[in-house]
């Protein structure tokens, strides 16, 4: 049998209405109140109907997130941020794969599931500001990333360019003096260009070489792509004594060629990630890594949704979210890691 909101106000001995602005997280309801109708909320198992309560406020409880790439572990990891985040304002997050492709980052862009979702959150790889400023669909629209776009929407992204020197500051603070970037995006990256931009200003900044030679272009982002972009470095006769990778995958590709050439990490290379994805926690080298906080993004991206449902949101922003240095073995040694910031 199902508990009605009745039920529970006969239970606490409350009106209907109040026990309503309980469940729904009214503000103006006691502490005293709220622990009291909780309680016979808990005693009876009530569970609220949320798509009754969505559809009241003329919504229908889904959020829709677009991803460029959901076999790539960072992906996957922010996507369990965005389901969590939106869990807690009792959201259901339909998720879209758009393979970092034009037409389908068009599709999800311009509306083609307006009629499901209160709002989209989406992480564009190809579109350009003209695709999103002749965008006729008013549902909310959240970009995650770092392609920069001069328009009226809201923007979650971590400061790459800074990151990136973070990341080059360690290495050359730990006396590398000859450190190459794998990564590079063959076409149009914008976070690619802004990574080798940081590598390039720290390097700068130090008063050492920034090395085109030590820059690797790739096709793609994966394992494959850096182990391939690792091969040619050597095989162009060049021993840089670190590597600073575009992300994860590709670091933990690079380090499998070091060892399948001989070549020790860190004692002969050091090398640094992006992105912290749990599988560079477990290797047989930890890897150190670029941590976004993927967490903060997640919650950011849904608030912001909810926030331009509610109508309480300020002028469209770009929202910077924090990021640490997560030192691990591949630059510090067995054994002398450590999971802190730098």
């Amino acid at each position: 049998m199902r508990v009605s909101l009745k039920d529970v106000a006969a239970h606490a001995g409350v009106s209907i209405k109040t026990v309503s602005n309980v469940v729904n997280n009214y503000q103006h309801v006691t502490p005293a109140m709220r622990e009291r109708v909780q309680r016979s909320i808990d005693a009876l198992g009530y569970q609220p109907n949320l798509a009754a309560r969505h559809l009241r406020k003329g919504r229908t409880g889904m959020i829709a997130l677009a991803l460029p790439e959901l076999g790539n572990p960072y992906f996957a990891e922010l996507a369990a941020a965005v389901i969590d985040a939106a869990a807690a304002h009792d959201y259901i997050v339909l998720l879209d794969h758009t393979g970092g492709r034009r037409e389908q980052e068009l599709l999800v862009s311009q509306g083609f599931r307006a009629r499901v979702i209160d709002g989209l959150i989406l992480s564009p790889i190809e579109l350009e500001t003209e695709d999103l400023r002749d965008r006729a669909e008013n549902v909310p629209l959240v970009l995650l990333g770092e392609r920069d776009y001069d328009l009226p929407y809201d923007h979650i992204a971590i400061d790459n360019v800074a990151a990136a020197r973070a990341a080059v500051r360690h290495l050359v603070g730990l006396g590398r003096r000859e450190v190459a970037f794998i990564g590079d995006r063959r076409g149009r990256s914008e976070p690619a260009q802004l990574r080798v931009r940081g590598w390039r200003e720290e390097l700068t900044a130090a008063g050492l070489p920034a090395d085109d030679g030590l820059v690797a272009a790739t096709d793609g982002w994966g394992h494959a792509d850096g182990a391939a972009a690792m091969t040619r470095i050597l095989d162009a006769g060049r021993r840089p004594d670190a590597i600073f990778a575009y992300n994860d995958p590709m670091a933990i590709g690079a380090m499998r060629v070091l060892h399948e050439r001989g070549l020790h990490v860190p004692e002969d290379i050091a090398v640094v990630g992006f992105d912290d994805v749990v599988e560079g926690h477990f290797g047989a080298v930890t890897l150190t890594s670029v941590s976004p906080d993927k967490s903060a993004i997640g919650r950011l991206a849904v608030e912001s949704v909810l926030a331009r449902l509610g109508g309480e949101a300020p002028e469209p922003r770009r929202v910077w979210a924090d990021y640490r240095l997560v030192e691990r073995e591949s630059t510090l040694g067995r054994g002398a890691a450590k999971d802190g910031p730098t």
